[in-house]
């Protein structure tokens, strides 16, 4: 039988204080009016619209149009420019293939109380006014202007498709262009004309510029391509772009709800209060119920409330900030009474332990051996579940989704906000359980057990 140190005790549990406590205030600095964040803390957690208020708004094509992929990325990326252009940068888009959906989320801007929102959603779902310009001139609100804003060369529905290329002789990416017959007319004539002074031709989306293409040469055929410092993401995205400009369909709105922010705020302050009663009464219960170990276990839910609160902060550099929804605290709280379950289990099974005669070592050692079975398969069918959620209601692109997507491939990103930030603390809280629950409490309790004054079988539920 391994033993521990002393001193592990005192290490496991001023480590877990002290990711507790940096956990929910982080380390900051201020001077003046300039604060520099070293570890984000709970002030640092970016709140789901159901707890900060906003707009959960689902798009869908016209009945009777059947959008294919290309035409749905398209809108997806109308979408998204509209929301920057209406200075909306907190926002979340999802597309579903499946069911020509498009889900947007997007917060109330703080003090905001002015804000249309049924005027915000026409303005997303028109189609977009997509043009290619000659020249780059704009004024000071940077809207084209002089013979930028006078001569339009081509319109959206002149180009008949945009796609993405690799020119394999110099490894890069760029966008190719197929024009109409009347749109490669116009093109060959404006090429012609500005490719002897290397001119630009800007290309925008309503009144905002995506890209400022550089004319090398005279293009009269009708296909062209735009080159220059592109990765295969930023290219698809110019290329989905151009596409939306030939939209042919208005999106409409299928459904849309708004949640008021002091709603929301009350109701995640009710959830937290509630989730901190339940925290004290379960760690009353787990130390008069099972005295040493109990305590043990109440600083090891520390360690794991910690990490759930770590993972969706931004405290961990390889773990980027979450939104964190209702349900996700729901996650949090429900992950928190799996560890106590598994804590409850062990500490059973040393009680058993230590009222058979065994000594208070051995009886440790087995309790932990013969309890982590059942605490095994407990996990493990919670760990499903999650993924599950996770894969079946995620973003499309997420690891999860793609793992399910032939399982789930009729299950959208609809609850994408909520269902998946569940299964995301859900999950973590999990992996948390298995490395505080019973990895340390392992180690500390072993570590104490050393101790002569925690060496009386009645602290671990012994009767003598």
């Amino acid at each position: 039988m391994k033993r521990v140190g002393k001193p592990v005790f005192f290490v496991v549990a001023i480590l877990i204080i002290a990711f507790l406590l940096t956990a929910i205030f982080g380390i900051s600095t201020t001077y003046g009016d300039r604060t520099n964040v070293y570890i984000k803390g709970g002030n640092d957690i970016r709140w789901g619209i159901d707890i900060r208020g906003g707009v959960d708004v689902t798009f869908t094509p016209p009945e009777g149009v059947e959008a294919n992929e290309t035409q749905m990325r398209a809108a997806e990326a109308v979408i998204k420019q509209r929301l920057i252009t209406l200075h909306i940068t907190d926002s979340e888009v999802y597309t579903d293939y499946g069911s020509n959906r498009i889900i947007v989320r997007f917060p109330w801007k703080e003090d905001e109380t002015d804000f249309d929102p049924q005027a915000a959603i026409a303005e997303l779902g028109e189609t977009s006014l997509l043009t290619f310009r000659e020249g780059y001139e704009v004024d000071d609100q940077g809207l084209p202007t002089g013979v930028t804003a006078e001569n339009i060369i081509l319109q959206g529905a002149d180009v008949t498709e945009a796609g993405v290329f690799y020119n394999q002789e110099n490894g890069t990416f760029g966008v190719s262009l197929s024009l109409s017959e009347d749109g490669a007319a116009a093109f060959a004539e404006a090429t012609t004309r500005l490719a002897e002074s290397n001119g630009i031709i800007s290309i925008w989306m309503d009144e905002t510029v995506i890209s400022t293409p550089t004319v090398q040469t005279a293009i009269t055929d009708g296909q062209a391509s735009i080159t220059g410092d592109f990765t295969a993401e930023t290219a698809q995205e110019l290329a989905d772009r151009i596409n939306s400009g030939a939209l042919p369909f208005k999106l409409e709105t299928a459904n849309y709800s708004t949640i008021d922010p002091t709603l929301g705020e009350g109701a995640r302050d009710v959830m937290v209060i509630a989730g901190a009663v339940a925290f004290v009464l379960v760690a009353v219960f787990m130390i008069c119920l099972y005295r040493l170990p109990g305590l043990i276990a109440v600083i090891a839910l520390m360690g794991q409330l910690a990490l759930s609160i770590a993972a969706v902060s931004g405290y961990l550099p390889f773990i980027s900030s979450f939104t964190l929804t209702l349900p996700g605290i729901a996650g949090i709280i429900l992950s928190i009474g799996m560890g106590v379950d598994a804590n409850v289990i062990t500490a059973e099974r040393i009680k058993e332990e230590v009222r058979s005669g065994k000594s208070i070592d051995g009886a440790i050692e087995l309790g932990y051996q013969r309890a982590f079975t059942a605490i095994l398969d407990g996990n493990m069918t919670v760990v499903i579940v999650a993924i599950i959620l996770m894969g079946a209601f995620g973003p499309p692109n997420s690891f999860f989704a793609t793992l399910l997507t032939p399982i789930f491939f009729m299950c959208g990103p609809a609850l994408a906000g909520t269902v998946y930030s569940f299964g995301y603390t859900l999950l973590i809280g999990v992996i948390g359980n298995f490395i505080f629950g019973i990895l340390s409490t392992k180690l500390m309790l072993k570590s104490i057990s050393r101790f002569k004054a925690f060496r009386k079988p009645k602290l671990y539920g012994g009767d003598r």
